[in-house]
């Protein structure tokens, strides 16, 4: 599952390829939790093992993608 968050003041976006067992709707709550705090930290792991902080006051937006047995590609796609 891809995740891209935009920084504030910033022109590129970070993007985070979780690893493929990450339950989507833990992701959005962890988001929404960090983002209910001015002071709160956005922490996720990359399928790599590598942890990513990000602090809340200065995200953007964050898009979360679909999982991965979700994709569709060729002409059978939505």
């Amino acid at each position: 599952m891809d995740v891209r968050i935009g920084i504030i003041q910033t022109a590129k976006e970070l993007d985070i390829e979780l690893a493929d067992g990450t339950d989507r709707d833990q992701v959005i709550s962890d988001v929404e939790k960090a983002l209910s705090d001015a002071e709160g930290i956005l922490w996720l792991t990359d399928k790599r093992g590598r942890r990513v902080a990000v602090p809340a006051a200065r995200i953007a937006y964050v898009e979360v993608g679909a999982q991965a047995e979700e994709r569709r590609v060729g002409f059978g796609a939505p």
